[in-house]
């Protein structure tokens, strides 16, 4: 009778083996330190009471729309420091008694150059200390018409203002502010907010200003929105918020339309604004935007005074109206700024917010950390692949540092550091020539790294293991210093580390099993880039509309250094999981001469060698 041989069982990898070197239990174990901070966050939520209203003078919708009409036809180029809409701005309200003075600035525009442009600000004095700020920009790109983009916003601007001016002779007083009102035609907003930019950081009255209604694309047929992001992680007091957004309500029946929660997430993390309520969020000063349009701003082509709604602008007009007398009355209680999501009619407030975000970061850490404690124990070296990260590191260093001199040497879209226009040309088309110079550059840079970043050998376990725990110190040391910069940028990051963590413990699964892991980690990036082409309708054009916006400064450099320490470590983890990772080689391992001395070698050989053979043939000839 033959014997069976007996069932040998796959066995599975020991908890701390090299084949499983992630300690899962440490990992689940610190996210139930996650729970407390939600908790504070849950007990965080505020739910701000807005002012009482105060009832003012009816708005003609109607009139503001022949308004609105009479300026597109009067004054068809409206670019940014076009002089006709000065005069006409001001023929709008000199019959009403009003003061009109002009205050100058000067601004570079990419694709246009330096471009002097103007500021008209109409003074309504009142008896209290304070200042509210009513803002429209009278300007539009060139390409189309502008009328709700934003003859809409000039029109009520100046409907807004004539009820507290008179014509001379009339028999209706005027109304009488308790604090200073300033009405703001502002110039250059086509062109990331110039206008109100420089309102904000030089006009001589804006320590005083205490809230500002930015008034942009206000009669379409979109539902009424508010927008309250900033350049910096900053929101408009809730107070303040709120009772904007009542008094829409009360003239819509409805909520005014917001940004979704991820939305105003990501803004944090990555502050932008193409609205003018932006620069002066970033100065403590409490702004929002009234707009019947999205993030992004109208479509020229299809922008045309037809296309205006007289009963939107009188929703709108009726509105601002409204919120500008309740601000009259209680200014005081709605200073100031703070982070928070805001959802509808409560918000959860900004620093419990990143208080769960840090937590989410601890489980990464302590996993990391005794990982680190596992090499140790095991005396596996990392000093290699220490060294072989900072090769990867060098090379992006010298990517972003070409970058950063291309933009000193003129190569890129230059201007001030304002938001670009999504369908401005910039936007659109680079110079071809800097690119394939770039890339050339690039390209150097990366054979001579690569002659120390190439398998010469098999790689053993302990080496591969030394590779993923040198990367993930460093994206250790990258998220403190996140934190240190931004905290809220770390929606960006946290997929990064939770998912490149595991790389190490699915080093021996499939290909595919690999590269989803590795895919999971840029998920952040992903939402990002995500974001900007479903606001924006930029497509493939993202990626060079946010290098446009380090181009002319609008990104901080501070956020180039952050970028290269997160590019090297996704380098050597994309190398890793596909198999072609090395540690930095030894002396032994290397050529004899180096990269750049070998291509010197050879051209000066080639050289010789023809050279040489130039003389033969003359001999023979001869």
């Amino acid at each position: 009778m033959a014997t069976v041989p007996p069932r040998t069982e796959r066995r599975r990898a020991r908890p701390g083996s090299l084949q499983r070197p992630v300690n899962g239990r440490l990992y689940r174990g610190t996210w139930m330190l996650v729970g407390l901070p939600l908790l504070v966050a849950a007990f965080s939520v505020a739910r701000p009471t807005p002012l009482p209203r105060a009832f003012l003078p009816a708005f003609d919708g109607e009139a503001t729309k022949r308004l609105a009409q009479n300026l597109v036809v009067e004054q068809s180029s409206r670019r940014p420091g076009a002089s006709g809409p000065v005069q006409w701005f001001r023929s709008q309200l000199q019959p009403y008694g009003l003061p009109i003075r002009s205050e100058r600035f000067s601004a570079v525009i990419p694709g246009r150059g330096k471009v002097e442009m103007q500021n008209l600000v109409v003074d309504v004095v009142g008896r209290s200390p304070g200042t509210i700020v009513v803002m429209a920009h009278r300007d539009n790109d060139g390409t189309g018409q502008g009328a709700n983009d934003n003859a809409s916003g000039t029109a009520m601007l100046i409907q807004l203002a004539r009820a507290y001016g008179a014509p001379a002779g009339a028999s209706t007083g005027r109304l009488q502010p308790n604090h200073t009102i300033l009405f703001v035609s502002t110039d250059g907003g086509s062109a990331g907010g110039l206008g109100a930019a420089w309102f904000a950081s030089h006009a001589p009255l804006r320590h005083d200003v205490a809230g500002v209604i930015n008034l942009d694309a206000v009669g379409g047929s979109g539902s009424v929105r508010v927008e309250f992001n900033g350049d910096t992680p900053r929101n408009p007091s809730g107070v303040f918020l709120q009772t904007v957004a009542a008094r829409i309500a009360t003239q819509t029946g409805r909520p005014p339309a917001r940004p979704s929660a991820v939305r105003q997430l990501v803004d944090f993390g990555f502050p932008f604004s193409l609205y003018e309520q932006a620069p002066f969020l970033s100065r403590g000063i409490a702004a929002v935007t009234l707009t019947t349009a999205g993030d992004n701003p109208p479509d020229p082509l299809d922008d045309t005074p037809n296309r205006l709604r007289a009963d939107r602008l009188e929703q709108v007009g009726r509105a601002a109206q409204d919120t500008l007398g309740t601000l009259d009355e209680g200014l005081e209680f709605t200073q100031g700024t703070s982070s928070y999501l805001y959802l509808g009619s409560r918000l959860i407030r900004g620093w419990s917010i990143e208080l769960v975000l840090l937590a989410c970061l601890l489980p990464f850490l302590a996993t990391a950390v005794d990982l680190f404690a596992r090499c140790r124990r095991r005396h596996i070296p990392l000093g290699p692949a220490l060294r072989a990260y900072r090769s990867r590191l060098a090379f992006w260093a010298w990517v972003v540092g070409l970058f950063e001199l291309f933009g000193l040497l003129g190569a890129w879209p230059d201007g001030a550091s304002r938001p670009i226009s999504p369908h401005s040309a910039v936007a659109h088309d680079w110079p071809a020539k800097s690119l394939l110079a770039l890339g050339a550059l690039a390209l150097a840079g990366w054979l001579v790294s690569r002659e120390r970043l190439i398998p010469r050998r098999t790689i053993t376990t302990e080496e591969e293991l030394a590779g993923h725990t040198a990367s993930l110190l460093c994206l250790s040391a990258l998220s403190l210093l996140v934190v240190a910069t931004n905290p809220f940028a770390l929606i960006f990051l946290l997929p990064s580390l939770h998912a490149w963590l595991w790389l190490a413990q699915v080093r021996k699964a499939l290909l595919v099993v690999r590269l989803g892991v590795l895919a999971a980690g840029l998920a952040g990036p992903a939402l990002l880039f995500a974001v900007f082409v479903k606001r924006f309708d930029l497509g493939w054009d993202t990626p060079l509309y946010l290098a446009d916006l380090r181009a002319v400064g609008y990104v901080p450099f501070v956020v180039m250094p952050l970028f290269v320490v997160w590019l090297a470590s996704t380098g050597q983890l994309a190398a890793l999981a596909v198999g072609r990772y090395a540690p930095y080689p030894a002396v032994s391992e290397l050529p004899p001469t180096g990269p750049v001395r070998r291509v010197v070698r050879d051209v000066v050989l080639g050289v010789r060698n023809r050279g040489d053979r130039a003389t033969e043939l003359e001999a023979l000839e001869g």
